[in-house]
């Protein structure tokens, strides 16, 4: 009998969008509580474009050193449960879903940049009918960093006021509604082109930061909700009112050895002498993903999509990712 086969994109060595390239691979069976999932759109995020290039160099000592152990790529999906497999327990045959592909990048795995995915049941949740699969697949990743960075670390309460440092982005833009939905004054920082989008998602109050700076005194917050973690640490803690958090949930990339560890290093390093500084560590857990789901249903928050791109042209998506200060997420067709 000859094996099915489906189309993904693989790469055999780190690189740039460039190494990308579309093949035809085996097309597997679920395992003991996965299921098979149809695939219909997927989108990019900051740990492709970093899983993609193998860089910062240190994490290709679980990666590898010399080539990547795996050369599949891709997190966020959405699509269709083709074949449930042993021990699945709420996803039948039909279901629309979405959520994540396995993270365990040292290890050959099915990823979202492909027809079809094997995906562990606790990954995913069924979709909201009202909800698009290409909105749905821009959601998990940003979408839960933003949630679990809001309301676990920084605690936040009606009526409490969160500044969104670099809130044009995929994560930015789902923490600026998504702070809204938790009842909060919002304060949106970002470019001048990106102001209405701000706005339009429901920010309170927008700055722009090639005009103005936030740290230079003026209003105080009790949430510092940094996407870039771009500025000194003490510098970012002086506007935060008494009690106040400061929640990192990314990292500019300076380049060099270190790349986004650099900042990420810093502010681990200050959450451990102080209990007001934390770093966001999204994780894929079922109830959140539930929560999220709940928040797109109702319409509180939205994807905001820069581009749709066909599943062909997947590389042109990762090579905009690479050149940066893209408006909310880049989405794929499949």
């Amino acid at each position: 009998m000859t094996p099915l086969t489906m189309r993904a994109f693989v790469r055999d060595s780190y690189g740039r969008a460039d190494v990308v390239r579309l093949a035809d691979v085996p097309r597997g069976l679920p395992g003991e509580g996965q299921v098979l999932v149809r695939v219909r759109a997927t989108s990019v995020n900051a740990a492709d474009k970093y899983t993609l290039q193998g860089r910062p160099v240190i994490i290709r000592f679980a990666m590898g050193l010399l080539r990547p152990r795996t050369s599949r790529l891709g997190l966020d999906l959405a699509g269709e449960v083709v074949v449930v497999g042993p021990n699945v327990k709420t996803l039948r045959v039909g279901d629309a879903v979405f959520g994540t592909a396995p993270d365990d990048f040292g290890k050959e795995l099915d990823r979202a940049y492909a027809e079809y995915a094997r995906v562990p049941e606790a990954l995913l949740v069924t979709k909201p009918a009202n909800v698009t699969f290409e909105e749905a697949a821009a959601a998990p990743l940003a979408g839960l960093t933003a949630l679990q960075g809001l309301r676990d670390d920084g605690r936040v309460k009606p009526g409490q006021h969160v500044l969104v440092n670099g809130a044009s982005g995929g994560v930015g833009t789902y923490a600026v509604q998504i702070a809204k939905a938790l009842g909060a004054e919002v304060t949106a920082v970002c470019s001048s082109q990106n102001l209405e989008q701000a706005r339009a998602l429901g920010a309170d109050h927008v700055v722009d930061y090639t005009r103005e700076d936030v740290l230079a005194g003026g209003p105080r917050y009790d949430l510092f909700f940094d996407v870039s973690a771009s500025r000194p640490l003490r510098a970012c803690r002086r506007v935060l009112k008494p009690g106040g958090q400061y929640v990192a949930a990314g990292a500019v990339d300076r380049g060099g050895l270190l790349g986004p560890l650099g900042s990420i290093f810093g502010v681990m390093f200050g959450s451990i002498f102080r209990n007001d500084v934390r770093m966001v560590t999204a994780k894929s857990v079922p109830e959140d993903l539930v929560a999220l789901r709940a928040l797109l249903e109702s319409g509180r928050v939205r994807s905001a999509i820069e581009e749709l791109y066909p599943f062909e042209r997947l590389p042109d998506a990762l090579a905009r990712f690479e050149r940066g200060h893209v408006r909310g997420k880049l989405v794929v067709t499949v």
